[in-house]
């Protein structure tokens, strides 16, 4: 998906919120700002969002000098999520459609999402559950996605943030866990999910986790590493979670299922939805 107008603002408001995240320092905000503003007007509008978010946040680390601005956050939401494990575990075993319940609670946990807004608490949390798990989807959408987990062999569930990282545990206990691997970012990067994350959640105690070698908020192919592209291409089916995965791999090759809650009018717009929508979109491009 490449970036309009619209994106402008959002990139700025997400810089000085995670300059302030990392730093009391007004002048290192003044500089993040500064920067960020300079390579926004440089950068080119077929380029997808989150390939300024990659470089939002490399300015923000160089700026303050903090690797990892959001690890407390990250922290807060894996605790939270893990305390609500059994409880979404039960809602999902006393489900009519076991597997269905588990991709909705999965969606509901894509609200965890820091580069879009952040103001999430438990409160938005338990609301965006209930949501999640009434929103009409699109006819037959977790059907397909039923028979396209059934029949494959080799499934990479590409991960978005953390704490949802707990919601796409639950969702992937109802596959079969021999076939699926889990794909995390491959630095920091806002709150998304990392190795360090997939540790704290019992992530890697279920499936093969892997890192795409890059800190882009999302899945820029191009700036993975060769070991993750030849995965990403080898794969039968690709499970791509949240919005910064939809805007990268819209366009990428092979067969995909989007998996998201739409938090942002320009990606509302893109896919023909509201904001707020509960989507599971399957994608093939040969």
């Amino acid at each position: 998906m490449k970036t309009f107008l619209d994106c402008v603002p959002c990139f700025l408001k997400q810089a000085l919120g995670a300059a302030r995240m990392a730093s009391d320092d007004p002048e290192a905000h003044a500089r993040v700002l500064r920067t960020v503003a300079r390579a926004v007007a440089e950068m080119g509008m077929d380029e997808t969002p989150p390939s300024m978010g990659q470089v939002i946040h490399r300015v923000v680390r160089e700026a303050t000098g903090v690797e990892d601005p959001y690890r407390e956050v990250k922290d807060h939401f894996n605790a939270l999520a893990l305390s609500m494990y059994e409880r979404l575990k039960s809602m999902v075993a006393e489900s009519d459609d076991p597997f269905g319940t588990a991709v909705r609670l999965a969606v509901a946990g894509n609200i965890i999402d820091f580069g879009v807004r952040s103001d999430i608490d438990e409160e938005s949390l338990e609301r965006s559950i209930s949501e999640s798990l009434g929103w009409p989807l699109e006819d037959g959408a977790l059907d397909a996605l039923r028979r396209a987990v059934d029949s494959a062999d080799d499934i990479l569930y590409v991960g978005d943030n953390a704490g949802e990282i707990v919601f796409d545990r639950v969702l992937i206990e109802e596959m079969d866990t021999d076939r699926v691997t889990f794909v995390v970012r491959g630095a920091p990067i806002i709150n998304d999910v990392t190795m360090r994350d997939a540790v704290e959640v019992g992530m890697t105690d279920i499936v093969a986790v892997v890192d795409n070698g890059s800190d882009a908020p999302g899945t820029i192919l191009s700036d993975c590493s060769q070991e993750f592209r030849e995965r990403f291409l080898r794969a039968d089916l690709i499970i791509a979670k949240g919005q910064g995965n939809y805007e990268t791999l819209s366009q990428a090759p092979g067969r995909i299922f989007f998996v998201l809650k739409v938090k942002c009018p320009v990606i509302a717009r893109d896919i023909g939805c509201e904001v707020g929508a509960v989507i599971v979109w399957e994608r093939e491009i040969g």
